[in-house]
């Protein structure tokens, strides 16, 4: 009886998980045999498959399952892609370009979002995304967010813009960066400081060399570590708590993650295969958690979001990429 009673919870996220894995296989499919961004793709077929998260469905635990705690694991393996060395090693100039254009864009997210007559939540969402590391931190930032009513469609929407807008800055970028002369080095802080999604800034910056790529995502890399102050800040802020479900600790558990594999891997303590296995599970959760994400969107309700906020991302974009460059100017 006990053994019935443990397995029962778990036999019913299985349909809703399965679900998002198949979303999240073919999506990889696509995307490795097409070139279209893997996130984009989960999202969209997922949205394809709406119906699996109407109330009533055996799918539903499990799409709840994967579209939060499955992301927020995913979040916390990602720690392990930063050392406290290399930030240490990293020089003034690069801090200075990555910590003051994430606070510049949140800061501009919520002015602008006022200014346009949108919530307060859609200019978090849409700052931390364009500011930090794209889709994951939407999502990150989105775990801690309150429960509000248009809170999934907001995220949804900021996932598909800032994916979409790393593809063509991707593309854009390295043009932008030789048309402008800029070396090696200070095109992969450009990339790194300023392209949303790590995968967009491998793309771009090994699209023009090895240096320029390596500095690209170690500075990319730096954004995405500033996850744990933001994500905590807000947490606080808010009044959520362990991950944005309420309750005692005041920060959440997977920010709480994050940290600790920051330090283990900082320590060495983590065998360089096991770090990489364990980072690529990581994207393999988010892409799950996305694709459960997706299902949970109706088209309709998306199409209700209107232009403002596709306003909002694009000007955020064009506001760090000005940014950027104008510290790349003074300091490199």
């Amino acid at each position: 009886m006990t053994v019935l009673a443990l397995a029962s919870p778990v036999t019913l996220l299985v349909p809703g998980l399965l679900c998002a894995v198949t979303v999240a296989l073919a999506a990889t499919f696509l995307s490795e045999h097409y070139g279209i961004p893997v996130m984009l793709m989960a999202l969209l077929l997922g949205m394809a498959l709406n119906f699996l998260s109407e109330p009533g469905s055996r799918c539903l635990p499990g799409i709840e399952f994967a579209s939060k705690k499955l992301l927020r694991f995913g979040v916390a393996l990602l720690g392990l892609g930063i050392t406290v060395q290399q930030v240490m090693a990293s020089g003034p100039e690069v801090l200075a370009i990555a910590v003051s254009g994430v606070a510049v864009t949140i800061g501009s997210g919520l002015l602008l979002a006022r200014l346009l007559g949108l919530p307060l939540q859609m200019g978090i969402l849409a700052g931390g995304a364009v500011g930090i590391c794209g889709a994951s931190a939407a999502l990150a930032i989105s775990s801690v967010l309150p429960r509000r009513e248009g809170t999934e469609r907001a995220t949804v929407f900021t996932v598909i813009g800032v994916t979409a807008l790393s593809t063509v800055a991707m593309i854009l970028y390295p043009i932008l960066t030789e048309r402008l002369g800029l070396g090696d080095v200070a095109t992969g802080v450009f990339f790194g400081a300023t392209i949303h999604d790590v995968a967009q800034v491998v793309g771009a910056g090994y699209s023009v060399s090895q240096e320029a790529g390596d500095t690209a995502v170690f500075v990319k890399l730096l954004r995405v570590a500033l996850l744990i102050p933001i994500v905590t800040g807000l947490s606080l802020v808010m009044g959520t708590g362990r991950g944005g479900e309420g309750g005692a600790l005041p920060i959440p558990f997977f920010v709480l993650g994050f940290a600790a594999l920051v330090v283990l891997g900082s320590a060495g303590l983590v065998p360089e295969e096991v770090k990489v296995a364990l980072l690529s599970f990581s994207r393999w959760c988010l892409v799950v958690a996305i694709a459960a994400l997706g299902t949970k969107t109706s088209l309709g309700r998306l199409a209700a979001v209107g232009g403002r906020p596709i306003l909002l991302i694009c000007t955020l974009t064009l506001l760090l990429a000005l940014y950027a460059l104008g510290l790349i100017g003074l300091l490199f």
